[in-house]
């Protein structure tokens, strides 16, 4: 099976490669081609790869950049998804498309399903709404995976290379206290299971949409003390809400997502958040 991946030095894309190491696997990144690029994008999929499947981890995900300057945002959320769905459909590969917890708006109260009314609050969200449109109608044989709050072990380049975990081992050795959201819930997300849920499903999922993050929910403040717990780190870590952190960006209070197509399938694999955590750190700790 080929395989082409783009967005393939990113903090997903570097673990969705090492699952597919076993493949005829294409990796591709922005030194490799522009993927606003139309005449690249057809050329180098179409035309040259040729591949089975394209994984397309690529995004603008820095969600304030994206808020003031709406149309990179859209250029690579939206415009590039589309021309990759193109691409795909002329040489007849699947394509999976990372999307984001974030399609949904504020008010939630219980898990989303696929099924349920996307309403994106940001510049961010908007964009990527806007690329599962384009994919869905332009390539057939799709599958869109919407994920939240990722973490990984490659440096995660528009948060500084810094993920959550590593943010708050570091604020915990060098600030005497941490204040942390409560009002605020998601789902951490381990992009090694995650990578591992994408080859299932890419290979056996029916077109469509998927819900894919570790299982279980929590507030930021949940995870920052989870992460203190399972690294045996010492920290003064106090609770704080949205409003303490003022933001022109809108984000949802509640954006936890049910893995139900995957469910229904019988093949959602992916671990309770805090086992997923707890896996992270034994990892980090052999890289060590």
């Amino acid at each position: 099976m080929r395989v082409l991946v783009t967005g393939a030095k990113g903090q997903l894309g570097t673990e969705v490669c090492a699952a597919y190491a076993d493949t005829d696997l294409i990796p591709v990144d922005i030194d490799r081609v522009d993927l606003r690029d139309a005449d690249a994008v057809h050329a180098l999929i179409a035309e040259e790869a040729r591949p089975d499947l394209v994984i397309n981890t690529a995004a603008a995900h820095n969600v304030p950049e994206c808020e003031k300057d709406p149309a990179t945002a859209f250029a690579v959320n939206a415009a590039a998804v589309r021309l990759m769905a193109m691409a795909c459909r002329a040489c007849g590969a699947r394509m999976v498309h990372i999307s984001t917890d974030y399609v949904f708006g504020s008010g939630g109260t219980r898990p989303y399903v696929e099924t349920d009314l996307p309403a994106p609050l940001n510049v961010y969200a908007a964009s990527k709404l806007a690329g599962e449109f384009l994919l869905a109608a332009e390539c057939p044989n799709h599958i869109i995976l919407r994920t939240a709050a990722l973490y990984g072990h490659a440096p995660c380049v528009a948060k500084g290379g810094r993920n959550f975990v590593q943010l708050m081992l570091h604020l915990a050795a060098t600030r005497p206290e941490i204040r942390v959201v409560t009002d605020e819930i998601t789902t951490p997300t381990y992009t090694r299971a995650l990578a591992a849920q994408i080859r299932l499903v890419a290979e056996r999922g029916e077109p469509g949409v998927y819900h894919a993050t570790c299982n279980g929910e929590c507030s930021w403040h949940d995870f920052a003390q989870a992460i203190f717990e399972e690294t045996n780190t010492s920290a003064n870590l106090l609770p704080a809400t949205s409003a303490d952190f003022p933001s022109p960006v809108k984000r949802p209070n509640y954006s936890v997502l049910c893995n139900k197509r995957l469910q229904d399938q019988g093949l959602d694999i992916m671990p309770h958040w805090r086992e997923a955590l707890r896996e992270y750190v034994r990892v980090e700790k052999g890289v060590r």
